[in-house]
């Protein structure tokens, strides 16, 4: 069930639908990242250098050579910094065109079946916040493990692992269901939801690859919350 659901769901990756979704989120992002560097530029360049003149009185301007390693450091440090946020910044932009993603999967592989509801605005915008945290939370947890040598990597995979399965299992039902329900089935399913998230997790855990999370982890759950809707509607027996 769970493979099957993540095959169904990178074979949609790069179909052209989803190519579109993908742009989208990568423009918006590159747009937002743009925004945050010259914001950062500048809040730097006015926060920086009163200090540098204090330091340095007699030099009048950014053309000193402080100035010029201030500029180097601060271009460094944004840059390294902006890098760090490209998938969490992917990441809550990508949540918006959430609906459009269980949409196109639905249509494509389940074209029989009642289409799903979008899900409020409200609730998309905390699923989007939620996301922008797990992955935060995944980044900062793989650069710690990066520099404790022996720091078992299973608890990058176990934390994001339930967090993302549980994020994107009700997005999914909730399409379908109320959300106490999708609640529900999901705790009734919690193993087999927990092993999915653990897939997604290690698609977060791969560079660039990680930019696509979002749009997989939705069509992986839109399939895995269909395959065990049919399966709880089955007759015992």
């Amino acid at each position: 069930m769970i493979l099957d659901a993540a095959r169904a769901a990178a074979g949609h990756l790069f179909s052209a639908p989803f190519r579109g979704v993908f742009f989208k989120t990568l423009g918006l992002t590159l747009l937002a990242l743009i925004a945050v560097w010259f914001g950062l530029t500048q809040l730097f360049e006015w926060l920086a250098l009163p200090w540098l003149q204090a330091l340095v009185p007699d030099m009048p301007d950014w053309t000193g050579w402080a100035g010029t390693l201030a500029a180097i450091l601060a271009g460094i440090g944004l840059a390294l910094g902006l890098a760090f946020l490209i998938a969490p910044v992917t990441a809550i932009v990508a949540g918006f065109f959430l609906d459009d993603v269980a949409e196109l999967v639905e249509k494509a592989d389940f074209p029989s079946d009642p289409p799903g509801r979008p899900v409020p605005a409200v609730r998309s915008i905390v699923l989007s916040l939620k996301f922008f945290g797990v992955v935060v939370l995944a980044n900062l947890l793989a650069l710690i493990l990066l520099l404790i040598p022996g720091v078992n990597i299973g608890a990058f995979f176990l934390v994001n692992g339930y967090l993302i399965g549980r994020e994107f299992f009700e997005f999914a039902g909730m399409r379908f269901r109320p959300e106490e329900d999708a609640k529900q089935v999901r705790r009734r399913n919690a193993g087999t939801v927990f092993l999915a998230g653990l897939v997604i997790a290690g698609f977060m855990a791969v560079p660039l690859l990680n930019l696509l999370t979002p749009l997989f982890a939705c069509a992986m759950m839109v399939h895995l919350h269909k395959a065990i809707t049919a399966k709880e509607m089955r007759p015992v027996g």
